[in-house]
């Protein structure tokens, strides 16, 4: 019969669930962002500042949905910059956070 030792060190505990789930919503909402959001946010303004998204000389053939396209077709070729674009909200929390963690870093004082 196992202690309640040995219970309580093969259990995660609540607080470690509760950090997990919170950094997967976290990483869901990037990921979502990043992958589908951002390139249509990059539409809107482009639409409006430079005008209709064409495809090649097929003006009819334009839209958030075909950029869409073209966005996932540069992610699968590796294309650098749809790469940058789609990870880019995840770079940016982690570039947040260690910058508060350097930010509210004390250094332990010796007794």
């Amino acid at each position: 019969m196992p202690t309640t030792e040995s219970q309580e060190l093969s259990t995660p505990s609540r607080t470690s669930i509760a950090i997990v789930r919170r950094e997967l919503i976290l990483l869901g909402i990037a990921l979502v962002a990043g992958f589908i959001l951002i390139p249509l946010a990059i539409w809107l303004v482009g639409n409006r500042i430079l005008g209709p998204y064409t495809h090649g000389l097929d003006p009819s053939a334009g839209g958030p949905m075909r950029l869409l396209g073209d966005f996932y077709a540069g992610l699968t070729h590796g294309s650098v910059i749809f790469w940058c674009v789609a990870l880019g909200p995840i770079l940016l929390i982690s570039l947040f956070r260690l910058f508060w963690g350097v930010i509210r870093f004390t250094p332990p004082t010796p007794t």
